[in-house]
């Protein structure tokens, strides 16, 4: 499919999920481009501002089996991967698969669980398979988690390992909608269509379309040059007490190359760089105490002092 047809098709599913998430269609875009970049994404937010519909909207809407586990404190591991049962006919054990073995899993509420529970998604999400009882079994593809979690000031919370925040391409936040669009939400009553009869507007042709466009997708000498600069200020003592790892300017050139291909173009610009910075960036970065801010915080400085072009 061409480069035109790849864009229509893209912002055919955006404004479908639109039709259901009122008002945040610069949320769906990173959404799916987190999706489209082979990521996985976190959502950050108060109960109740559509988490769980954008999740189930996206996977309509791209034709992909959806799975919903509720993460409770006394949920366990076996409960996400499956378990091996004894078949007492015929002496052997059959494996139940567990709700993992979805192409995208919604991990609601993910720190009320314990941290042995959310380390239970590492693997999958790092390799795409998961390992019970000694034997390892591959995850469908393509395999996207979603995972919300609740403010950390909230009851009953368990902070993510910085080793499963890694594990997430990009983290957004959804907040409350404009007027118009809760005005939109209070007309409907909450009646409106449901992600389930949601059209479908792309397919495995298009999904893979795209991620294979990404990868082709040209980054000049200068546009590695900016992103070096933005890795490397991270890592400058003072604001930053942890600054971006390899891996995540890696996440960071994955995200710009893949919002570049969403927008028709099959080269990076510095705005691809920036559109996606904070969501990749800001979960990855610690702030020194002396800082007062946090990563939120830091990306804005960065998109403050490094230039485009080296003064």
């Amino acid at each position: 499919m061409s480069a035109s047809g790849l864009q229509g098709a893209i912002d055919a599913a955006v404004d479908e999920v639109a039709t259901v998430l009122l008002g945040k269609e610069p949320e769906i875009r990173l959404a799916l481009c987190c999706l489209l970049a082979r990521g996985h994404l976190l959502i950050e937010d108060l109960p109740g501002m559509g988490k769980t519909t954008l999740s189930h909207a996206l996977a309509s809407v791209l034709g992909l089996s959806y799975n919903r586990v509720q993460f409770t404190s006394d949920l366990l591991p076996a409960d996400i991967l499956g378990v091996a049962i004894y078949q007492p006919g015929d002496n052997s054990f059959r494996f139940h698969a567990g709700p993992v073995f979805t192409q995208v899993l919604l991990a609601d509420e993910i720190n009320r669980s314990t941290p042995r529970t959310q380390s239970a998604l590492l693997e999958a999400m790092a390799e795409h398979q998961v390992t019970v009882e000694g034997e390892t079994r591959p995850l469908p593809e393509p395999f996207f988690v979603i995972a919300t979690q609740n403010p950390l000031d909230q009851s009953g919370t368990y902070p993510l390992p910085e080793s499963q925040l890694d594990r997430f391409l990009m983290r957004i936040e959804l907040g409350y909608p404009d007027p118009g669009a809760e005005r939109e939400l209070l007309r409907r009553g909450g009646s409106g269509r449901e992600a389930d009869v949601l059209r479908q507007r792309m397919g495995p042709a298009e999904l893979t379309g795209v991620q294979t466009a990404a990868t082709a997708v040209h980054c000049s000498p200068a546009l590695l040059d900016y992103l070096q600069r933005l890795v490397a200020r991270t890592r400058e003592p003072g604001e930053f007490a942890v600054g971006l790892s390899p891996r995540g300017a890696l996440a960071l050139l994955a995200a710009g190359k893949t919002w570049a291909v969403m927008h028709g173009r099959d080269h990076v610009l510095p705005e691809d760089l920036q559109a996606v910075l904070g969501p990749v960036a800001a979960h990855r970065l610690v702030a020194a105490d002396s800082f007062g801010g946090d990563g939120r915080a830091l990306v804005a400085l960065l998109q403050r002092e490094v230039d485009v072009v080296p003064g």
